[in-house]
């Protein structure tokens, strides 16, 4: 599969550049599979986590490059720095993966590997024939390919993108995607289409829509609102989310201008709250509203998270953790 590499169009950026000859597309990354952090995670959507936590693989690089990525360290680096992370085969994926269910995690979760399709599919299929049969979620941005995405049919078991906002305008400024909301919605319908093949029994547990409220852009959460009651509602569940924090490591950003610079206030979250009962969305995940930045994560800690959230499995600096 690496000839997909060779004039990029693995995503929708298009880049054309050839990874495989070891050039950086737009995501940062060439066509050898990085990853910065795994471990067992206990902060996701109660159905993910259950009762063992979710398995968390942070893949290196991002194709999206959110300006207020919480995870910047090893999606996008600092300042001149690579994004954080360490070439693995697809045995030694595999070997993560094992380690991960060997801890009694619930699923493997790949989070930001839309850049990187091919080289995520070898290390599945090599985790497979080790023996690995624990569901496999898809935790993306939700700017993915058609065809990358007809690649993971095989493969995937649950998505969890994000849809982040249905204002090209907001994309634009935020992602240097304009073409966001008509790529990310029009995965999503992909997504829901792959689960009602494979599961259609209770195909809609298998699609977790995640939604980030920005303060001062409410009326883009109105939206993405209001599309997925008239568009997804029945299909998927919807996940709200509170937890944007200003990153003070970001404030250098060519765009800090544009980035919010509170959290999510009560009358924020009041108002949405209300939108929710407007819209009749009842099935689904909503945060509390979250106060302070204790659990932003630092990739330069062999635990990126407080202990509370994850369980280190392994870390690009450190190799395998021992357990416990």
């Amino acid at each position: 599969m690496t000839n997909h590499y060779e004039a990029c169009t693995i995503c929708p950026r298009n880049c054309g550049v050839d990874r495989f000859a070891g050039q950086a597309g737009y995501c940062g990354e060439t066509a050898v599979l990085r990853i910065g952090s795994a471990g067992i995670h206990r902060g996701e959507e109660p159905l993910l986590t259950g009762t063992g936590g979710s398995g968390i693989i942070f893949i290196s690089g991002s194709n999206l490059g959110c300006v207020f990525c919480q995870c910047y360290q090893v999606s996008q680096g600092e300042g001149k720095e690579a994004a954080q992370g360490k070439p693995v085969t697809s045995g030694e994926f595999a070997a993560i993966c094992m380690d991960l269910r060997n801890r009694g995690a619930e699923n493997i979760n790949i989070v930001t590997g839309s850049h990187v399709v091919p080289e995520i599919i070898e290390g599945l299929d090599a985790a497979r024939k080790a023996g690995v049969k624990i569901p496999v979620l898809w935790n993306s941005s939700g700017y993915e390919s058609q065809e990358m995405l007809e690649l993971l049919r095989d493969y995937v078991d649950i998505f969890l993108p994000d849809m982040k906002t249905l204002d090209s305008k907001v994309s634009a400024k935020f992602f240097n995607a304009p073409d966001y909301p008509a790529v990310a919605a029009a995965a999503i319908e992909k997504m829901i289409d792959i689960v009602q093949k494979k599961t259609p029994e209770n195909f809609q547990e298998k699609v977790i829509i995640r939604h980030l409220i920005l303060p001062g852009y409410l009326e883009s959460t109105r939206s993405v609102l209001r599309w997925f009651a008239e568009n997804i509602k029945g299909c998927a569940l919807l996940s709200l989310m509170t937890q944007y924090t200003p990153i003070p490591e970001k404030k250098e950003n060519r765009l800090s201008e544009y980035i919010p610079s509170r959290c999510v206030n009560k009358e924020d979250y009041d108002t949405v709250m209300g939108w929710l009962d407007e819209f009749e969305i009842e099935e689904g995940f909503y945060q509390d509203l979250l106060t302070g930045d204790e659990w932003l994560p630092n990739f330069r800690q062999a635990n990126p998270f407080p202990s509370k959230i994850l369980v280190p499995v392994w870390h690009y600096s450190t190799g395998f953790t021992s357990q416990t």
